[in-house]
């Protein structure tokens, strides 16, 4: 933690705990569902120096700097925002992060930096995530932000993937020096910043700046080139590039097995849904160009993040009934419950304990209704989870004209099937021999983020790109 002024020390930390809280700004819900525009508020400055003012700086290390992945140093920089220091808060941030302005806007800060707030054991907690945005983003606005270059080495790295992994190791690579080319098999970068995440929830524009910061330090970024087709790792190699960083997600919708009708019209699964319908026709690929159909009903399955982005897109597109149908109960749901109160204030409902059996299509061929059936909880599975189980004779059917499938996400095997000797597992995610560095099977490969852990957290993936950087750095120096 940085040096304070001596007054620090003397912060009567009562008075901080009992001063008034005031929670996040959202537009009314029947404003918001009308467009595609950010639903929170960003503060201002004279409101981001209130918040950042409840902090009662816990004793070094504090609990929020321990939860963020990024070891964030949270206290300094609440206290340089109160101090209206909102650019030298902002430098904070890019000490340990490559995507502050994404990860303040999207991570689950509930679960994470926030969560941890002793603030929360009888006040309320200070709203990190929302002040972290704040200040990067008056960085950007009021100074600019320039990614710091390193002396060039005249060594080329590849890194295949440009979402937050890919990323956050091309940030760290620049500043050491290197030269950095990505690639990505859509026509535009930034992976599910682009692809995946709602406008709502991530402003497209964010992403653009950032684009525009790492293409000016020399980010060279190839699209429409997805490697294990148009090129391969050991064809990357062969054009010169001195070590490859492999970070492309892991963004295979999982199917739905053994369920009849998941292939009528009406029935989407959720990365296309996502795509076609959140992001402008000129970044489109070329096979997700034709525009949705929705219909008045429309029916989620699926309990993540993702299902809340369906449900809360699907009633941006004027669906009359948007319901998430979920085989386990809420308790089990594994997406952030600020994200499902957004949706349900937004007018989606809820069916807990319901399993789809079957795909109905009416007599126009198209989807019509959903046949389920009832689920109780029986015994623990392996992650501690219980397990649906069920109910004998439980059938009933739910009308719908949309389905929407976002049950998860598999890793693309392409790029294991065509990189010999690279070694993988659980259907094609990539063996990292060494989770502090992302080495892998093959000498001067790298990997990180979703593809080598399966679908996990924005911040968690540029972390481990940031790793990978740094320790691509240290072999090229040995080597």
């Amino acid at each position: 933690m940085q040096a304070v002024p001596s007054e620090f020390l003397a912060i009567d930390r009562k008075a901080r705990a009992n001063k008034p809280f005031y929670d996040l700004d959202l537009r009314p819900p029947e404003t918001r569902t009308c467009d595609f525009d950010a639903v929170v508020i960003e503060f201002n400055a004279e409101r981001a120096m209130v918040e950042a003012s409840r902090c009662i700086h816990c004793p070094d290390p504090a609990p929020c700097m321990l939860a963020c992945p990024t070891n964030n140093d949270i206290p300094s920089a609440m206290w340089l925002i109160e101090q209206g220091k909102f650019v030298e808060a902002a430098q904070i941030y890019h000490k340990t992060s490559s995507l502050p302005e994404v990860c303040g806007r999207v991570c689950p800060h509930e679960q994470l930096c926030q969560g941890s707030c002793v603030l929360n054991k009888h006040h309320q907690p200070v709203l990190t995530g929302e002040l972290e945005a704040f200040a990067v983003d008056y960085e950007r606005r009021a100074a600019g932000y320039v990614i710091p270059l390193g002396t060039p080495t005249g060594k080329r790295i590849a890194v295949v993937g440009a979402g937050p992994a890919g990323l956050a190791c091309a940030d760290i690579l620049v500043q050491k020096g290197y030269e950095v080319t990505v690639f990505d098999s859509k026509p535009a970068p930034g992976g599910l910043l682009v692809y995946g995440i709602p406008n709502f929830k991530l402003p497209k524009n964010i992403w653009f700046e950032k684009w525009e910061e790492l293409e000016r330090a020399g980010v060279k970024f190839v699209p429409n080139t997805y490697i294990g087709k148009d090129k391969t790792i050991d064809g990357l190699f062969a054009e010169g590039f001195e070590a490859v960083f492999i970070g492309v997600g892991s963004e295979v919708d999982a199917p739905m097995e053994n369920t009849p009708g998941t292939d009528l019209p009406g029935v989407y699964q959720a990365t296309d849904f996502l795509i076609r319908t959140n992001v402008d026709k000129k970044l489109l690929p070329e096979n997700m160009k034709e525009p949705v159909e929705i219909g008045r009903r429309v029916a989620v399955i699926g309990g993540g993040d993702t299902a809340s982005d369906c449900l809360r897109t699907a009633l941006r597109l004027g669906a009359e009934e948007v319901t998430c149908l979920y085989r386990r109960t809420e308790k089990e749901m594994p997406g952030g419950r600020k994200d499902r109160q957004m949706a349900r204030d937004e007018g989606a409902k809820y069916r807990f304990l319901t399993q789809p059996v079957k795909f109905i299509a009416g007599e126009d061929g198209h989807l019509a209704a959903i046949e389920c059936i009832e689920m109780v909880l029986g015994e623990p599975d392996a992650k501690g989870r219980r397990r649906p189980v069920p109910v004998p004779d439980s059938n009933f059917s739910v009308a719908c004209d949309t389905a929407i499938l976002a049950l998860g996400y598999w890793p693309d095997p392409i790029i294991s099937k065509t990189t010999p000797d690279l070694e993988t597992h659980d259907w094609g995610l990539v063996t990292v021999k060494n989770k502090a560095t992302g080495e892998t099977s093959r000498p001067g490969v790298f990997s990180g983020g979703d593809c080598a852990t399966g679908p996990d957290l924005v911040v968690t993936a540029m972390v481990g790109g940031r790793k990978a950087a740094f320790a691509i750095d240290e072999y090229l120096k040995k080597k």
